[in-house]
């Protein structure tokens, strides 16, 4: 019988070589982005202890319920997790090297993530992620800043028709109080809630909310709003962050049903959306989670983050800001000598900065000029055995008019940098 071929997890997505480009800029532009606004990289591992998400994002919310690669490390018997979203994970970093004893700490991630979700365009197994927290810091001014350099990458990528949209959820005392209204409400529309509502009804109502059933809709519109039920500092704290906004310029909608899928939010929520993508259209989205840090360990401390799905954002991105990178120069050689004498060129060329390809394999002269034109490089430069014997190389400009010209090898970096 013939060997059946192994193919990739369904939901996890090989990047090719004709796709890396895009994603290569796109990493560079996240590295001068968060460095223009004094954010430090730091990288979590992949895999974590369970106990850290049931913990941090909620042992009532889809990521822990349905979603979570979790399995048994069977030479200790520990529970572990690949990591469904990195906020957690980054918390625990700092507490267990102690980063806020010198202060707040502004960090971003990158990376893969997990979660077992139906494969479907712009929602995949696993996906990566681009996240900045902000630790240490209280008031709704870094809310706004994070908020702000969102709007920043959008203009420095090209990125059109994303809206923002804003909300919050309040302290832990007036959510309780949002809480008992809430439920009281559901109770009296019992016949109409969906299997997931009804089990969640006492045990986490707030993420009915979140329900995307289209038949709860016109439940969830008549439900009793958060923004209702906020204690005083609360709002405070809601109308500094808008105040901030149209200060500077940044448009948003305040939507009052936007609770976001985690439960270690509080106070300000926000999302990033746009109808381009069909049902995944929240690009990034974040929040303040003053309490996490206590969940996990350690001493009360504000914070405030967001996250932004890379495969989303690279949908949005127009190719042709990308610039692609071809090699510059194509070696090309016929004959004994000039092989040898190829390995010095293609040498001596790096050594100058050039992305230089020496061609591998056998081949005449014509063949490979094809090669070398399909390479994209912008000169092929071409050996014989006349050329290895005198120490000299020909250039031949690829994608202009231009004459082919024999020069020493010791010129020709000064040449090529001239072209």
């Amino acid at each position: 019988m013939p060997t059946r071929g192994i193919q990739a997890v369904r939901g996890m997505n090989d990047i090719l070589p004709d796709q890396i480009y895009r994603w290569e800029f796109f990493e560079q532009s996240v590295r001068d982005w968060m460095a223009a606004y004094g954010y430090r990289n730091i990288r979590m591992p992949i895999v974590e202890q369970t106990d850290l998400f049931v913990r941090s994002i909620g042992a009532v919310t889809d990521i822990v319920e349905k979603e979570m690669y979790t399995f048994v490390d069977h030479l200790n018997g520990e529970s572990l997790t690949l990591r469904p979203e990195g906020t957690a994970s980054c918390v625990r970093a700092v507490l267990e090297h102690n980063l806020l004893y010198s202060g707040p700490q502004r960090l971003y991630y990158s990376g893969a993530m997990f979660r077992h979700e139906r494969p479907q365009k712009g929602r995949y197994r696993q996906f990566h992620q681009v996240g900045a927290e902000a630790l240490g810091y209280a008031g709704p001014d870094i809310d706004a800043e994070l908020i702000i350099m969102c709007a920043d990458l959008w203009k420095r990528l090209g990125v059109s028709g994303v809206r923002l949209e804003i909300g919050t959820l309040g302290s832990a005392e007036s959510r309780s109080v949002h809480r008992t209204r809430l439920i009281s409400y559901l109770q009296r529309h019992l016949g109409k809630l969906d299997e997931d509502a009804s089990r969640r009804l006492h045990s986490n109502p707030l993420r009915i909310l979140d329900s995307k059933n289209a038949g709860m809709r016109e439940i969830i519109e008549g439900a009793p709003r958060l923004l209702d039920d906020l204690d005083e500092d609360s709002l405070l704290h809601f109308e500094g962050l808008q105040q901030i906004l149209r200060e500077q310029g940044i448009d948003f909608e305040i939507n009052p049903r936007l609770v976001r899928g985690l439960d270690y939010y509080n106070r300000t929520v926000f999302e990033w959306v746009t109808d381009k993508l069909g049902a995944q259209g929240t690009v990034c989205a974040g929040g303040r989670y003053d309490g996490l840090i206590e969940q996990v360990g350690g001493k009360a401390t504000p914070a405030c983050g967001f996250a932004l799905g890379v495969e989303r954002v690279l949908a949005l991105v127009m190719d042709s800001i990308i610039p692609q990178a071809p090699p510059d120069v194509y070696v090309i050689h016929k004959g004994d000598a000039a092989a040898g004498f190829a390995w010095k060129t293609v040498r001596h060329l790096r050594d100058h900065g050039f992305q230089a390809i020496l061609h591998c394999g056998e081949g005449s002269f014509k063949a490979q000029m094809r090669k070398a034109d399909a390479s994209g490089a912008r000169f092929a430069v071409i050996i014989g055995d006349d050329e290895a014997q005198a120490g000299e190389v020909s250039i031949k400009p690829l994608r202009e008019a231009a004459e082919q010209v024999r020069t020493g090898l010791a010129e020709a970096a000064d040449l090529l940098k001239r072209a």
